[in-house]
This record gives C-alpha cells, structure tokens and sequence, in this order.
C-alpha cells in the first residue's frame, strides 16, 4: 500500500481501500458475541444493555460519546489468563492499551502485573497500590529522572533497550546502592503478519536490539559485567493484533538460541524470557483470536522443545496481554447526526466522536463493526461508512459496515471492541473533549476516567 505524502495528510485511495465489507449479516438485530463484551445483550424491547443496564439510559447519565468498560468481563479475562499460564510463569497486563487508577486495582485484585512504558504510567501504576515488584518498565528512550523514579521504586524489571540505556541504568541504579533487576530486549528479524506501523521485531525500527551481527550478545557481555544490573532474562515482542503463532515459534527458538550462547559464552543461563504480547483480538466476525488457554500450551510446547534441544532448562515465561484483556471489555457509544446517501456508493453517518476517540481506522487501517443499539429495526440493510465529526476527510469510525435504512439522527450506535488505544491514543483534534471511561457492573455504572470540561481545556491554555 502506498504511503504518499499529501499536503492534508494521507489521500483518500491510500487509506480508505475499497472493497473490505461482505454480504450484509441474515440479521442486523444480533450481536456477534465474538466483539462484544460478555454482558451485553439486547432486552425484550430492543434495547441493547451492558452489566445490567440498557444504553438509552447510559447516554442520558453519561453522554455521548463515552467508552463503556464491562468491569466483570475484564476481570474474568485477567483471570484467563492467570488460570492458562499458572505460577510457573508470569502475566504482566500491557498498560499502554489503556491504564487508569481503577483498571490498576482491578489487576492487583486479580494477581496479574503491570508493564508501563513511561514515567506517568509508573506513577499511576504506584498511586493506585501495584506493588513495585510486579511492575516492569519498558521504553526506547527512557529519561534519566524516569529511571531512577522506577529504580528508586523498586520496580521488579527494566527492559533495557540500547547500549547506552544499559549503561545509564546501571550508573543509576549504582548511584541509589542498588542492583537493578533486568531483561533486554532484542529483535529477533520476525516478519509478523500485522501492519507495518505495529509490527515491532523487524530490524529495521526503533525498538531492541537486533540478534544480527552478534548485537544482542555484546549487550548481553556488557550487561553481565556492571555492578548495578542483575540480567535475569531475555525480553523479544514481534508486534500486535497477530493470530498466527509461527511468529512466536521463530521468535523463540532464537530467544533460546541466545540463551545458549550465553551459557557456552558465560556459563551463566538466564532464568526468564519474556516473549512480549501483541495476541489479536475480533473487531469482525471474520476474525478469530485464540483463547488463552492455547496461547498458554502453545508457547509452553514451544519454549520446552527449544529448550531440551539446547540442553538449557526451560526458563521462567513472562507475556504482556494488553489488547487481548481490555480489547473486547469496551464499546463506544454514540449519537448520530447527519445522514448523507451518496447514490450508488454508500451512506455517510456521521457520528458525534470520531478520530479523536478512535485514531485506529485512520492510523493502522483498522476495521471494526457497529450496531443500531437503541431499538431494533426490521428495514433493509444499508452499506454504510461511520465518519466522525472533525474536519478531516480521513475522520472514519468504521469504513464499511451495514445498518439498518430507517436509521436516523438521535440513534444511538455503538462500535465494539474499543478497549484498547482508543482512550489511551484519544486526542483534543479540534479541541475535542475526550471521552469518559465508564466502568459498569452488576446493575451499576461509576465513572473511572471523567470526561473532560471546557475548563480543563481553557485551563491548560495559559495565553
């Protein structure tokens, strides 16, 4: 796909390919149970509800546009994957898919950890009572003050990702009379199957350091040699939104294939390997994700058989699951506007959002699905493009999808699976107001992440 440059950014034939919609579903009515959280349904009346509660009345408390987190679905997720990995591994929640205080406390709750990739993330990880030791930090540019704030801390890994952050940790972590427990992170050549801008263990890009021309040893060999390190492991991730486990099965064969020269070299065998996260979720009823039990046996089988054919104990596994705990737990609900028929094309609707809650469609070429949630609709289905409100032609919601023809302004619809870097990527493009993040359970909703004011915007704004 081409990536030209264009004066009002990417054109419209890059982006917006043509062609990605099927035959209309038998039933607009029915919810694909694939992409959406496990407490939503619809009511007797048509209404579709979430934890209990219908979404007519979410919009009249909460507005619109809002993200709706289905608390229970996303605790049940953490506890798949604790249950499919067991004590003998390690399931770290990637908190660049979406973090907050409350999200914090539901993961300690439930005995996941924490990865953060930045200094604020570090410190909402720390305000809302993760323990330090269960949080790893990652980054390709970590500053000076945020290492030695995790340092200080007591974060339980580094992920250290250049040779110059080797050292700077280290110096660091030397400085507060401590020895700073860490992985490095290495790209292994990796082609995965996902877009370029998220596929992270080819070489050439900003992350790791690459197994090519002995890099990743020679970080290793200076690593082994600084008092303020304790290398403990091997850290690889090859990307997200990936279904394919040939990936990882290449991934780690290198991984241990490293760890074994580090023995013949050192004499020494790394106790752990992280093998990243990056599992897709369904954002259509074409997709099909794998559960986390299967993921779990998958990589199991793989690290072991790797393992037993270097003659190198099988070491601890750690993995970041971030998209594929929070992903499916959300929906965007939101009003339509204007309705624009384009004859012999499709139907614009726009919406009161667009990429200023969901920056994916225009950024990674994603596709999503939506439904007519406030009531039902027996009329014909119509080919529909879900636009938003900003001045931007590439402002898309859901490039192709059908809804019901009898749509009209005041509907409520909704988009699925937005739980992952819709609100943590969400912007203020013509000065928007972000979202709030709505958490509902058992009959109740609380705000977790409020939505932003005038004020707030007017405040920061100093003159």
């Amino acid at each position: 796909m081409s990536r030209s440059a264009h004066p009002a950014g990417p054109r419209h034939a890059d982006v917006l390919t043509e062609g990605h919609y099927s035959a209309p579903p038998a039933d607009l009515n029915s919810l694909d149970q694939k992409v959406w959280s496990r407490t939503v349904s619809r009511a007797s009346d048509g209404v579709v509800t979430v934890g209990g509660l219908e979404v007519t009345r979410l919009a009249e408390e909460f507005g619109t546009p809002a993200y709706f987190l289905d608390e229970a679905d996303f605790r049940a997720r953490c506890r798949a994957w604790a249950d499919a990995f067991g004590r003998d591994a390690d399931v770290f929640y990637a908190g660049k898919a979406f973090l907050s205080r409350a999200v914090v406390r539901w993961l300690h709750e439930e005995g996941l950890n924490l990865d953060v990739c930045s200094g604020t993330e570090l410190v909402t990880a720390l305000d809302a009572g993760m323990p330090a030791e269960r949080i790893a930090f990652h980054g390709n540019n970590k500053s000076e003050a945020e290492i030695r704030r995790a340092v200080e801390a007591g974060v339980g890994r580094i992920v250290l990702d250049s040779f110059q952050e080797i050292v700077r940790v280290a110096h660091i972590a030397q400085e507060l009379g401590k020895v700073q427990k860490a992985f490095i992170r290495v790209t292994v050549g990796v082609e995965a199957h996902t877009h370029e801008f998220i596929a992270t263990a080819h070489e050439d890009q900003k992350f790791g350091i690459a197994l090519a021309d002995g890099q990743a040893a020679e970080a290793v060999r200076r690593a082994l040699k600084l008092d303020g390190l304790q290398l403990v492991g091997i850290h690889s991730h090859i990307g997200s939104q990936i279904f394919d486990m040939a990936g990882f099965e290449v991934s780690a064969r290198r991984v241990v294939q490293l760890l074994a020269e580090v023995r013949d070299e050192h004499g020494v065998e790394l106790p752990e390997i992280d093998l990243g996260g990056g599992l897709g979720i369904a954002y259509t009823s074409d997709d099909d994700p794998r559960e986390p039990h299967e993921i779990a046996k998958s990589l199991g089988e793989i690290v072991s058989r790797e393992c037993a054919a270097a003659g190198l104990a099988a070491p601890r596994i750690s993995v970041e699951p971030g998209r594929a705990i929070v992903g499916p737990t959300a929906f965007t609900l939101y009003e339509v506007g204007t309705i624009k028929p384009l004859e012999g094309l499709r139907t614009y609707v726009s919406v009161d959002g667009g990429m200023s809650d969901n920056i994916r469609t225009a950024l990674y070429d994603a596709e999503y699905s939506v439904a007519l949630v406030s009531r039902t609709s027996d009329a014909e289905p119509m080919l529909v493009r879900v636009v938003g409100k900003h001045c931007e032609s590439g402002d898309i919601v859901v490039r192709d999808a059908f809804l019901p023809a009898d749509l009209a302004p005041g509907d409520l619809i909704a988009v699925p699976a937005t739980g992952a870097y819709c609100r943590s990527m969400a912007s203020n493009y013509n000065h928007a107001l972000r979202p709030p993040v709505v958490a509902v359970r058992d009959g109740q909703a609380r705000v977790i992440v409020r939505r932003e004011t005038e004020e707030d915007l007017l405040r920061l704004d100093v003159g």
